[in-house]
């Protein structure tokens, strides 16, 4: 099974850097990278054909529009059972508080820790092959 992760971050920099991390992922068929520039463009992909093999969504926070905080809840009332890696520069308690309140799964903060997030999604990957065993 390809797991499907979705990014949602609407610096243009994050399509071509997530690929690129997650290379050999990629190339081996073990990910499948989606990519969303806004909250908006993103629950547009959940309610679409692929909402439903999405694993794992990676949300910044900072965003013009609808912020990641604003758009978690949203994304929970969607998809409840949806595990969302909320992705911030800032890391002080209240922001981290806040996202915890609405539900984030995890907290990472940039510049991402992408061993530390290769890992987290092999994590998940199990998990979800496991539940539909």
């Amino acid at each position: 099974m390809t797991a499907r992760v979705l990014v949602v971050d609407d610096e243009p920099d994050a399509e071509p850097l997530f690929p690129q991390q997650f290379r050999r992922e990629v190339r081996e068929g073990l990910y499948r990278l989606g990519f969303a520039r806004s909250g908006e463009a993103a629950l547009h992909r959940l309610d679409g054909q692929v909402g439903d093999e999405i694993i794992l969504l990676l949300l910044d926070i900072n965003m013009p529009s609808m912020s990641g905080l604003d758009l978690l809840p949203k994304i929970k009332g969607r998809k409840p059972g949806l595990l969302v890696f909320v992705i911030s520069v800032y890391s002080d308690a209240d922001t981290v508080s806040r996202a915890r309140e609405r539900e984030a799964d995890e907290f990472l903060t940039k510049p991402v820790d992408f061993a530390k997030l290769r890992r987290d999604i092999m994590t998940v990957h199990a998990d979800a092959m496991r539940r539909d065993a």
